[in-house]
């Protein structure tokens, strides 16, 4: 046993965060303390760490036990770092004691050297300590450490005072994990942290020879290390073993025993208090009421169930069926900024999007996944060409909330887009996503932003959209809300393109994953598990290639401002005769496009496919015109190349 909480309780202004908890924790231990926001999780872990003390009714009551050889390490939002001293000195220092031991050991051997042995068995205790505790090897971990965590090897050499807050928060748990403490306490570890850096942190901690309690909203961070899950609600704490997944199976039968437990014993509670109360004062069966009385007193009560608080209930449904190609999308380009500041992050975008495909777009922060989203909705300039079927209906969610007026009621928002509804159809929908009570009337502005993305969510359950383009949908968003989100995307039969840097939605909903590089869209034809089989494969390999890379995309540039600023009066004029023929073509698929539309529309006529020489004959015609298009659609490219 590491440490032990017996009955904790905590009242805050009179009201009670914490109910009775006890937790014992273990070598070995991986829990995961997960619970919606404000259940108090960070305040357990300042009573476990002797931050903050227990409420205390009697001797039973809130008890903390550390064991005499538990060495606890806390993560601190910025804390523990001396801002005056460098990234190295302050990683150095967690080894002072292996420094003072290899100084020691120098002068004992210097002594030895003199003739005087007598330090003999201190340099012997010395040697094996050293050795037990790896210190030779000091520089090799905090290089490691500090890599995996993503700082640079000139980084060592910067003050702590020159780093961002997100930034000390990664050396916080840098300077922790070389520390080693028996017992790690991470609150939100990997709040700061890219992809790639979450995924060493995970395989690192995956072996860390410690304890480790974490508390997190990262599903997928819990799914992998953790062996047992913690979950706070209304107070109470109840310990699952094995992973996230598996606690989320575990709560809903623990929840559904439970439950029948209770009402099983009230039943029967009731039956025996009714036999007493019609049987107590009659002499003939006094005794037998008597001995019910009793075992109604004997009986161990079960406890209610701590109510279940709501989840959102969010269902997206559309009415039109799309057809089976959805969108193609040809040599389309990521480009930021305006004028001769413009830059152009990746080039030659090609991909065609099938009805009911889940896409899950991925990459660094930066890398253009938002801008993508928008080119693709014809929101942002670019080059190549970009064409949606017909039947397509997009319902779209911004990431931040950005298509709401900040200024407008949470009500005034659907009312704005739907004014026919009444207040009561409105409030029902709100209540749905739980936006409830007050918050209704409040301005958008001022509402959280969990909240706010649950509006975006009503609002497009009445866009009925048959293709769902989604930008960081579970951003802000508690655990309920976040499973509530997922369950939906599962059961819609619809198309989703989505950004996200969630891993367990991405692993839920995604068939296919689109991964945006510096200079790339990598289309991987499967699930995300498999695409991170792939990545680990590759990712020393990218590493390499990434600068060589890079300095061929500045070059390329380069050359492409070179070549434009000699074009001469002929090329302009070829180039307007270019844009002509372009036009005239896209003009000849518009028209084609609406031939086939009109056709489709005819099949579909009992008096047309019962006929099977004129089914046959109108099918005929609707394929050649769809080559017809592909023809104009591949010369339509070569004249934008």
């Amino acid at each position: 046993m590491l440490a032990s909480l017996v009955n904790i309780n905590k009242f805050y202004n009179g009201n009670q965060v914490l109910k009775n908890i006890s937790l014992t924790i273990n070598e070995g231990d991986k829990i995961g303390l997960v619970g919606n926001n404000g259940c108090g999780k960070s305040t357990l872990l300042r009573i476990l760490t002797g931050r903050e003390n227990p409420d205390r009714f009697t001797e039973k009551d809130g008890i903390v036990t550390v064991s005499a050889k538990t060495t606890i390490g806390y993560l601190e939002q910025m804390g523990g770092l001396d801002s005056e001293k460098t990234v190295g000195e302050e990683m150095e220092g967690v080894f002072e004691p292996v420094k003072k031991a290899i100084e020691r050991m120098r002068e004992i051997e210097t002594e030895i050297e003199n003739g005087d042995n007598s330090s003999a068995d201190e340099y012997q205790n010395l040697t094996s300590w050293i050795e037990t505790n790896d210190g030779y090897n000091t520089d090799v971990k905090i290089r490691t450490v500090l890599n995996g965590m993503g700082f640079s090897e000139s980084d060592s050499v910067r003050f702590v005072s020159e780093f961002s807050g997100g930034e000390k928060t990664r050396l916080c748990i840098c300077k922790l994990l070389l520390e080693e403490p028996n017992l790690l306490i991470l609150d939100e570890p990997t709040n700061h942290l890219d992809f790639r850096t979450i995924m060493w942190l995970e395989d690192y901690l995956k072996s860390y020879r410690g304890s480790v309690l974490i508390v997190s909203h990262d599903r997928y961070f819990l799914d992998k290390l953790c062996n047992s899950i913690c979950e706070i609600e209304q107070g109470t704490l109840e310990r699952y073993r094995g992973n996230y997944s598996a606690f989320t199976r575990q709560r809903e039968e623990h929840r559904s025993r439970q439950k029948k437990e209770y009402e099983m014993q009230q039943k029967e509670i009731a039956k025996l208090q009714d036999y007493v109360d019609r049987n107590l004062v009659r002499a003939s069966t006094t005794k037998m009421a008597q001995s019910r009385q009793k075992q109604l007193e004997k009986t161990e009560i079960i406890q209610k169930p701590v109510r279940e608080a709501k989840s959102a209930k969010i269902n997206f449904t559309y009415a039109v069926e799309p057809p089976l190609d959805i969108l193609k999308v040809k040599n389309i380009d990521i480009s930021v900024g305006e004028g001769e500041s413009r830059k152009t992050l990746i080039e030659n975008i090609n991909f065609e999007v099938r009805r009911g495909d889940k896409i899950g777009v991925i990459g660094d922060n930066g890398i253009g996944k938002s801008t993508l989203l928008k080119i693709i909705q014809e929101k942002l300039p670019h080059k190549g060409l970009i064409r949606w079927n017909s039947n397509i209906k997009i319902s779209y969610f911004e990431q931040e909330s950005r298509n709401l007026d900040p200024n407008l009621t949470v009500m005034e928002q659907i009312h704005s887009r739907y004014p026919s509804m009444s207040d009561f159809e409105v409030r029902s929908l709100l209540a749905q996503v739980r936006i409830t009570g007050e918050n209704v009337f409040k301005q958008t502005g001022v509402i959280s932003g969990g909240e706010r993305a649950k509006l975006c969510f009503a609002i497009m359950m009445l866009e009925h959209g048959n293709v769902l383009i989604l930008d960081e949908p579970t951003n802000h968003l508690d655990l309920s809300s976040k499973e509530a989100i997922e369950t939906a995307l599962e059961s819609y039969t619809g198309t989703i393109i989505f950004v996200s840097h969630d891993r367990y939605l991405l692993s839920k909903i995604a068939d296919r994953i689109f991964e945006l590089t510096e200079n790339s869209c990598q289309i991987h034809e499967c699930g995300f598990e498999k695409y991170l089989e792939i990545f680990r494969e590759r990712e020393a390999e990218q590493r390499r290639a990434a600068e060589a890379e890079k300095s061929a995309k500045i070059a390329e540039n380069t050359k492409d401002r070179q070549e434009k600023s000699h074009r001469n009066k002929q090329q302009r004029s070829a180039d307007a005769q270019r844009k002509a023929e372009m036009r005239r073509l896209e003009s000849e698929i518009d028209g084609y496009q609406n031939i086939i539309d009109t056709l489709t529309e005819e099949i579909s006529k009992e008096e047309v496919y019962t006929d099977y020489q004129l089914m046959n004959e109108k099918c005929t015609e609707i394929e050649r015109l769809k080559n017809l298009i592909d023809e104009i659609f591949d010369k339509l490219v070569e004249l934008d190349e």
